[in-house]
């Protein structure tokens, strides 16, 4: 049995040597910048400002446009991207956040409560990394046990009970594969999820807002739309996990994530996501608040359109988009 995914077109050549040099350009300018806002009110200064400004700009943008799998993965990454609380604190009002799994711990990987979104009451979830060490570790790295999947399903079932949407945040290097983890049954945990997300009688809005790692992001992923942040990624395995199995060699992290096909573009294509939401110049670590904005436009949007379906046909529909997902045939006997 084998899968027969979508072929990608092939984009325009580009030397992977040549980006240290273009990051290079990018920072030297900056700082010309930086120096001549110094002198602000001088007219000569203000016309060199203003066209340093412009070949930054356009410096940034082809860098950007241009980017391999590889290197948005690193973008995805970034110790600065926006993570769920800050998107919280963005997008919600009146947050709530709820603990504890009613049976083992409360998981500081996963953040879940209730807040309002535009003035609909909604449930919101998500994964939560660390910016500096200390938080990391609390956080566990946004790699949860099976007490976070479970407190994060009960808050969704709390959210079905209550007819509030349900809005999640993927961002997760994978869901934690320690000892401890196994012996309280991951395994079970986000099976049982993603058996209860696909029957939810609310709308589920799952958007991938960094890293999307293999089941521990889909445990809270199944959702009637999936979007991804321009320069997010979302696959089975992390491209040196990757690597590391087919070749042995986890430094061919690079050519795995280009055939992994993990980009928000080869998602889209694929039908993994439905809809990739677009990131300030640079990339969402550089503007957190235009981050947002672009992302509530989206959430916006298909909430509303949600909303007015009948809960069965919301059901069917969702039941539908996961199967079709990968195509599969018999290479015979």
């Amino acid at each position: 049995m084998s899968v027969k995914g979508k072929s990608t077109p092939a984009g325009p050549p580009v030397d992977r040597r040549k980006e240290p040099d273009r990051r290079k350009d990018i920072e030297r300018l900056e700082k010309d910048v930086e120096e001549l806002r110094h002198l602000a009110g001088d007219e000569d200064a203000d016309a060199d400002l203003e066209r340093l400004r412009q070949q930054v700009s356009d410096l940034r943008r082809e860098f950007y446009t241009h980017l391999g799998a590889w290197q948005r993965a690193q973008i995805a990454r970034h110790q600065q991207r926006p993570y769920t609380l800050d998107f919280i604190g963005l997008l919600f009002t009146d947050f709530i956040e709820l603990h504890g799994d009613r049976g083992y711990a409360d998981d500081k990987a996963i953040v879940a409560g209730l807040a309002k979104f535009h003035g609909r009451p909604v449930a919101v979830i998500g994964h939560q990394k660390g910016r500096d060490t200390k938080q990391r570790l609390v956080r566990n790295f946004g790699q949860p046990k099976p007490e976070g999947y479970r407190k994060a399903l009960r808050v969704m079932q709390l959210a079905a009970k209550f007819g509030r949407p349900i809005l999640t945040f993927i961002d997760t290097p994978g869901a934690y594969p320690g000892i401890d983890a196994e012996e309280r049954g991951q395994g079970e945990a986000i099976a049982r999820n993603l058996r209860e997300m696909a029957r939810l009688p609310v709308p589920v809005i799952v958007t991938v807002t960094g890293e999307g790692g293999s089941g521990g992001a889909l445990a809270v992923a199944i959702g009637d739309r999936v979007n991804i942040l321009e320069n997010s990624f979302y696959s089975v395995i992390s491209p040196e996990g990757c690597a590391s199995i087919i070749w042995r060699d986890s430094t061919k992290a690079e050519t795995a994530a280009e055939a992994m096909k993990i980009t928000a573009k080869d998602l889209k294509e694929l039908g993994i996501v439905d809809e990739i939401v677009p990131e300030p110049e640079g990339g969402a670590h550089t503007d957190h608040d235009a981050a947002a904005r672009f992302l509530e436009e989206v959430l916006d949007r298909q909430l509303v359109a949600l909303t007015q379906q009948p809960i069965r046909e919301l059901l069917g529909l969702r039941y539908e988009k996961f199967r079709r997902m990968g195509q599969f045939f018999d290479l015979g006997k």
